[in-house]
């Protein structure tokens, strides 16, 4: 499992005509299913996006995670992103999971994303403030202002 983040101030996601999520400071998360993922690499990648750390403390440094400074999360599926692009000029997508396990472990995802939604309020007990989401597998606009920028690959 694959997932792309962007440190933002804002982004919001479109299907059609209809504004489906948006959110503001917090991160953007761009999600790939592969074929040999499960739900331990779903909740894996969720504890990494929760806890990684890129948001900065007081003296400047990406020092804090999403949940240590009680942000937003907006996830979008991106079935581009499992694709083998090692060789050649076209993807291969030999890698990518079924659409139907891909969907499965999408919503897995989001499920335990809710879950850790809370009141804004990241102390004691960590929390979102917001979860967000696109729709699986529909064409979709994003748009965002990415802070920084910082974007990171992190995978499980």
């Amino acid at each position: 499992m694959k997932g792309l983040i962007q440190r933002v101030t804002s982004a919001s996601v479109v299907v059609g005509p209809e504004k489906k999520g948006e959110i503001d400071t917090g991160l953007l998360l761009l999600l790939g299913v592969e074929r040999e993922d499960s739900v331990q690499n779903a909740q894996r990648l969720l504890e990494r996006v929760l806890g990684y750390r890129v948001f900065p403390d007081d003296e400047g440094r990406m020092n804090r995670s999403l949940l240590d400074v009680g942000g937003d999360l907006l996830v979008v599926s991106q079935f581009t992103l499992a694709a083998d692009t090692r060789r050649g000029r076209r993807p291969s997508f030999t890698t990518s999971a079924p659409p139907e396990r891909a969907e499965q472990l999408y919503e897995y995802f989001l499920d335990r994303a809710r879950e850790r939604v809370g009141c804004g309020d990241p102390l004691p007990d960590q929390h979102l403030r917001r979860l967000a989401s696109g729709i699986f597998a529909a064409d979709m606009a994003i748009s965002l202002v990415n802070d920084g920028p910082v974007t990171f690959m992190l995978s499980a």
